[in-house]
């Protein structure tokens, strides 16, 4: 397959590209971006891979040059921020072209924008996948393998880490907030925008917005324990399609006390107008005096996360007739020989190499239903995880998940 990555020259495209280079089946890559340097500079770097690795000048916003790079492509890998500004112009631009479309998309705005132009895509015969990251995306896959534990699901949660254990260094936490450029991250702004306002939540069995850094305490299997906070992603909106949780559903933030005081001064600000989601992106790069003072005060009323594994996902539901807590998680280094959960504190790495295992589910024709899916609707996950762990560390004996379930009494 001839594939294009939009926006491959950026930290997550190159991830994606550096690992598609090996994949069977794939006869040609199209680095295509708007910083033609950058994606020369990908392509030399490539230039011993076993395919050619072209470089292209794009931008989006223009209809000729979008249409134009699609119309030589069999599958697209989408890595153009923000998704709420071109997500939905891109997929469009994929369909009319009959080109089949991977994404990272992390807004659930343009999430539920982009699953409403399904059947319009089955009939094109285009397969599209909406968030094939790390959050959403494993994330997904990780949710419907505990599912798949459970006779019933009531609740289901995804979580990420911001900081401790999973999440990265200092340096490399500045640096997902800021770009080369000394401005803040597309993905920076981003967050600042899932933290603010309203966000799409699961009460009850019904997609509901209500405020974000909502405290969700947990008891997971293993004796882990802890209180994460929701944060606006596509996962509640996403998984309530696909595994119809009867109770709740959320993204959230594993994060200290600490951090999530510092994001609810941020909110505050933002709601009230005070900061731009750019500049209080700017402002979490490099923390105000006077907003640390007042996170200071804030900070009491946030819980530990205290034992909580940094990137997971957990349902609640019944086994048996007996309610039970299914966990699925990313393998620690010891475990089977992987190396997983390390994979987190690169967002990078954690957000390209997913994208890159889910285009090679439809380069061998496993995931190609027409439409316009959710990672878990289309993606086989056992193969995922299988492949998760041989791209990461070259195990091909183990599995990159670890999936533990007990009884809400403790009993295993």
């Amino acid at each position: 397959m001839r594939v294009l990555a939009l926006g491959g020259a950026g930290a997550m495209g190159a991830a994606a590209v550096r690992t598609a280079v090996s994949l069977p089946g794939v006869a040609e890559i199209v680095v295509a971006d708007r910083d033609y340097s950058a994606a020369d500079a990908l392509a030399r770097e490539m230039s011993r891979a076993g395919v050619p690795v072209r470089p292209r000048k794009i931008d989006v916003t223009d209809r000729q040059e979008l249409y134009g790079a699609l119309e030589g492509s069999d599958v697209v890998l989408n890595t153009v921020g923000p998704y709420y500004r071109f997500g939905l112009t891109v997929l469009q631009a994929a369909i009319e072209t009959g080109t089949h479309y991977l994404d990272i998309c992390d807004d659930w705005e343009p999430t539920l924008q982009m699953l409403e132009l399904d059947a319009e895509a089955a009939e094109a015969g285009v397969c599209a996948i909406v968030g094939m990251g790390a959050s959403p995306g494993v994330s997904n896959l990780l949710a419907a393998r505990a599912v798949r534990e459970l006779d019933s699901v009531a609740d289901v949660y995804t979580a990420w880490p911001v900081d401790g254990p999973g999440a990265g260094d200092q340096g490399e936490a500045e640096a997902q907030l800021l770009g080369p450029d000394g401005r803040p991250t597309a993905a920076a702004v981003h967050w600042m925008q899932q933290i603010s306002g309203t966000v799409a939540v699961v009460r009850e069995g019904r997609i509901t917005q209500e405020a974000p850094l909502q405290a969700v305490s947990l008891s997971l299997p293993g004796g882990r324990s802890g209180t994460a906070y929701t944060v606006g992603h596509p996962e509640p909106v996403t998984l309530w399609r696909t595994l119809r949780p009867s109770g709740d559903s959320a993204n959230l933030m594993v994060l200290s006390p600490g951090t999530a005081a510092y994001l609810d001064v941020l909110r505050t600000d933002i709601d009230k107008g005070r900061l731009t989601n750019e500049t209080a992106a700017a402002d979490l790069a490099s923390p105000s005096f006077l907003r640390g003072i007042r996170s200071m005060a804030r900070a009491a009323k946030f819980e530990s996360p205290g034992t909580l594994p940094p990137f997971f996902a957990a349902a609640i539901g019944i086994k048996d007739g007996q309610a039970y807590t299914a966990l699925a998680r990313l393998a620690d280094d010891c475990e089977d020989g992987t190396a997983l959960a390390s994979l987190t504190s690169d967002m990078a790495s954690a957000t390209g190499i997913p994208l890159a295992l889910g285009l090679s589910q439809i380069i061998d024709g496993t995931a190609t239903r027409p439409g316009v899916h959710p990672p878990d609707a289309v993606v086989v996950p056992d193969r995922f995880f299988r492949d998760l762990a041989v791209t990461v560390n070259g195990n091909r004996s183990g599995t990159a998940v670890v999936v533990e379930l007990e009884r809400a009494d403790g009993a295993a």
